[in-house]
């Protein structure tokens, strides 16, 4: 899997001519995805995290009833409160609902990202390093899970 460095190289000295072939460069495009009941500081690190990985980040919750489907129940809280959530993060540049049904990979042909950040607990869908053999895909290192999981704080009744 071919992976760019996703550098921009800032000349020393600003001129107009700089100006303008650095807004030409494209932006390191990061997405990542998730259910995001009860947004918790596991759900913050991992958004921080995924944020570090670029310019641009991408974020897609779950629709309810993907979710039902995947973890065989409901989340506590409905997409719409979900996605409202993650999209005021302030790490976030767009957030949206995933598409109905297993699709994955029409959200990553249309957001076109960089990298894919994963949660540690998230496993890359079947197909997709074949379909997007550019994509970057890093999973990454999770945040106090013996107390910030939203499976664990919700058998705690938080």
């Amino acid at each position: 899997m071919a992976a760019s460095s996703g550098l921009i190289v800032v000349p020393p000295r600003k001129s107009p001519a700089d100006e303008k072939h650095m807004k030409a460069l494209p932006l390191r495009r990061v997405l990542s995805c998730g259910t995001f009941d009860h947004f918790h500081p596991g759900h913050d690190a991992f958004l921080s995290q995924a944020r570090r990985l670029g310019e641009e980040l991408f974020v897609v919750v779950s629709r309810d009833e993907n979710v039902l489907r995947l973890k065989g129940r409901t989340p506590d809280q409905v997409e719409d409160v979900r996605l409202a959530v993650v999209a005021d993060h302030g790490c976030v540049d767009d957030a949206r609902l995933g598409y109905p049904g297993a699709d994955f990979l029409r959200v990553v042909s249309d957001i076109r990202p960089h990298v894919i950040a994963l949660g540690y607990d998230q496993r890359a869908p079947r197909g997709l390093e074949t379909a997007f053999p550019d994509c970057e895909i890093v999973t990454l290192a999770p945040f106090e899970p013996d107390r910030f999981k939203s499976s664990l704080l919700r058998e705690g009744g938080t």
